[in-house]
């Protein structure tokens, strides 16, 4: 949360349709979104009360293959904001997914996005509770009330009493802990930025030589 991912999927996108080539920004707010798969659900913020993860899973797998296949004929570069990581998979988390249920989907994903020849950008922070702690105060007690109140209530959280902002920290330690052993496993060419600094010319300095590899590759 509040990581970057919008502001470099539009730093992207932009740069892209500067340099002559066509883009289509996709924020993770769009509706409906293109892979993610809680939106088929009723309560799609609380995928649990009437989903298993093994059935997000294969959803969310068939979604991205409809998405490659469709982007294999496209003439637009996507650049897609979060959802690797971020949406179903936090969502398999909150569910309590098994760690190696996880891991194959990650893998199976990496497989289905390959003949795209993705660039990953893994945004992060070395301090978890301070970047947690930042977010909460940029956005509010509103919002905090939102965050706690839905993944809080999660199964994964609710079966180890997190509770409260210092629940919600250790929710996003454990995140952080899975999606830097997913990261780290990726076969796809990507990119690691810690940016806790807020250096983003550098950090922009760094996207640009990566993407002019990953399209030359």
């Amino acid at each position: 949360m509040g990581s970057g991912k919008s502001t470099t999927m539009r730093f992207i996108a932009r740069r892209l349709q500067e340099a002559g080539q066509q883009a289509l920004p996709i924020h993770e707010r769009t509706a409906p979104h293109p892979v993610r798969a809680t939106d088929e659900l009723e309560h799609w913020f609380e995928p649990w009360r009437e989903a298993t993860p093994q059935h997000l899973a294969k959803r969310a797998l068939a979604r991205w293959t409809d998405f490659v296949e469709a982007e294999q004929h496209a003439d637009a570069i996507p650049v897609m904001d979060g959802q690797l990581f971020h949406g179903d998979l936090t969502h398999l988390l909150l569910m309590e997914a098994p760690p190696a249920l996880m891991f194959d989907y990650v893998d199976a994903l990496a497989a289905v996005i390959a003949p795209i020849a993705p660039l990953v950008i893994y945004l992060w922070q070395n301090d978890v509770e301070a970047a947690v702690r930042t977010v909460c105060a940029e956005r509010g007690p509103a919002w905090i009330d939102y965050q706690v109140n839905w993944k809080l209530a999660a199964p994964y959280c609710q079966r180890r009493g997190y509770e409260g902002l210092e629940g919600l920290i250790a929710l996003y330690r454990d995140y952080r802990r899975l999606t830097d052993a997913l990261f780290e496993r990726l076969p796809l060419a990507k990119l690691a930025i810690e940016n806790s600094a807020g250096d983003w010319p550098d950090y922009e300095g760094q996207i640009l030589h990566a993407l002019r590899v990953a399209q030359s590759g």
